[in-house]
């Protein structure tokens, strides 16, 4: 596809369109085995997964396949058009013409700053936490788009690590994917960078669904948006709240739609997120 390769030889359009598939299932296992032995660690128990849920899981593999089937599509698409118009970019101009976003092949000749590299990453950060909080958000607040199409996510009352992308079909196609290619365009990032960039994005949006308060996990010291600030969103009580995904939870809290909570011991063991009493009471 005209792209730049790693050593191993397969190409960065390739690597940015399927490994975070397989980070997505491979982290996901990885909660689903420490769920098995860290049981005191859960924000709810297993009988509450399997009396509160409204899907079953064997359909939630198949809503999550589904949507990241369609990704991989726009994903190749996307990539094959940047390079197109990369292509004709750099035809139009005679000489060492410096290209922007093309990381991999300046490696001998113009290689991006990092300061550039990160301005890009933390652009594309601000730009697909802006899409799907207000996307989201709108699916609340719209009754219709609501029953039809984002109640499918809100089956998982109580979320675990691979439904975090249980989504209908359309939502995943608005909020995620037109996101996700609203990011990687606006911040002008490379195929290479963009490995790195939805590799993670995948990381942090299956640890905010995993449903466990493990002690020393990094996303609960460095993010406000974390697997308990979600899993208030998920409950009745909050589901006007806790908008903000994937990194953070800047815009419900300028917006006033931050619920605070804290992460309580049960007696019975394991942990809660709990809102605070004034916001619970509206």
């Amino acid at each position: 596809m005209g792209g730049f390769d790693f050593d191993c030889g397969v190409s960065d359009e390739i690597l940015g369109t399927f490994l975070p598939i397989i980070i997505y299932w491979v982290y996901s296992g990885m909660y689903i085995i420490l769920g098995c032995f860290f049981d005191n660690y859960r924000l709810h128990s297993t009988q509450d997964e399997h009396d509160k849920n409204l899907v079953s899981k064997p359909t939630v593999i198949k809503g999550v396949l589904l949507q990241q089937f369609i990704q991989a599509i726009v994903a190749i698409i996307l990539f094959t058009l940047s390079c197109n118009l990369l292509i004709s970019f750099r035809n139009g101009f005679s000489g060492n013409v410096p290209v922007f976003g093309n990381d991999n092949e300046s490696a001998g000749t113009q290689q991006l700053s990092p300061v550039l590299l990160i301005f890009q990453f933390v652009l594309a950060m601000f730009v697909l936490d802006t899409w799907q909080y207000f996307m989201h958000r709108y699916m609340h607040q719209n009754k219709f788009l609501y029953k039809h199409i984002h109640s499918q996510h809100h089956r998982l009352v109580v979320p675990y690590a691979f439904g975090a992308l249980y989504n209908h079909p359309l939502e995943g196609l608005i909020l995620d994917t037109i996101g996700g290619a609203l990011s990687f365009i606006l911040s002008g990032m490379s195929p290479r960078t963009s490995i790195f960039f939805f590799s993670f994005a995948t990381i942090k949006t299956v640890d905010d669904h995993c449903g466990l308060w493990l002690p020393g996990n990094a996303f609960h010291l460095f993010f406000k948006n974390n697997s308990a600030y979600h899993d208030i969103h998920h409950q009745l009580y909050g589901n006007k709240y806790n908008f903000s995904q994937p990194f953070f939870a800047v815009w419900d809290i300028v917006l006033g739609t931050y619920m605070p909570f804290s992460v309580e011991e049960k007696d019975g063991g394991g942990f809660e997120a709990l809102p605070k009493k004034d916001k619970k009471e509206n």
